[in-house]
């Protein structure tokens, strides 16, 4: 792809880095010119024809040095654009019906649909990190205002609540390791009420299975909206710690 209205390319001429090795090389040598006169003049006479090889000898390694660590410093710069350091966008499914049906999702399939519903209520960066040390984030995504999100999600049948242990294992990385400005635990199924009480304590938004669908259908705000509300806590008398 050529520039509009560019002119024919120009042979590149000597770079500034060329010119001034080229003064560095003639200072060098007219200075051991100098320190060999002087050393004459002394009455000391120096094997001439070692003396300069190995000057130049050194020079050229100092030269050398010197002209290749702005080549590495160059390669190791980014482009304006930040494209080289840029971390490869997150394989989302096409936000169709398939993209958010949780309940057919399996557990890595869940996390997808909960990032795709990120990305389509304005998230950016957003990323599917779950998997073996994950730490308890299972996406990361940054909300409009900057914020970082980080959620947890929770793909459990009907019967298996969600419990407060599974509260305090992601409360103990979300704010801590991840730098969460909003944590978040999404679950298909439902939260025991010392979950719910651990979640209120620590600042963690929790979304069950109600929740999840209003979310999905656009009844409710994101959950990273300050106006989000958490669902109803679970009965005290319910059965799970």
């Amino acid at each position: 792809m050529t520039a509009r209205g560019a002119g024919p390319a120009r042979r590149p001429g000597p770079g500034r880095d060329a010119v001034l090795a080229l003064g560095l090389l003639g200072t060098a040598v007219a200075g051991v010119a100098a320190f060999l006169k002087a050393v004459s003049a002394d009455g000391i006479r120096l094997p001439m024809a070692p003396v300069v090889a190995l000057a130049l000898l050194l020079l050229g390694v100092l030269l050398a040095r010197w002209s290749l660590a702005p080549a590495r410093r160059r390669r190791r710069t980014p482009p304006p654009d930040g494209s080289a350091e840029a971390p490869s966008p997150a394989s989302l499914a096409d936000l169709g019906g398939e993209a958010l049906d949780h309940v057919a999702a399996d557990a890595d399939g869940f996390e997808a649909t909960v990032a795709a519903l990120c990305a389509r209520d304005g998230c950016t960066a957003v990323e599917v990190v779950g998997g073996a040390g994950d730490l308890g984030a299972d996406v990361v995504a940054t909300a409009a205002d900057g914020r970082r999100v980080v959620i947890q999600c929770k793909h459990y049948a009907q019967d298996n609540r969600v419990g407060s242990q599974d509260l305090q294992r992601f409360g103990g990385t979300c704010f801590a390791v991840h730098e969460a400005d909003v944590a978040v635990l999404v679950t298909t199924s439902s939260f025991t009420a010392p979950a719910a009480a651990y979640a209120a304590t620590c600042g963690i938004v929790r979304i069950d299975g109600e929740a999840l669908a209003a979310w999905t259908e656009q009844e409710t705000l994101p959950p990273w909206e300050p106006g989000a509300s958490a669902p109803a806590p679970a009965q005290r008398g319910s059965a799970g710690t």
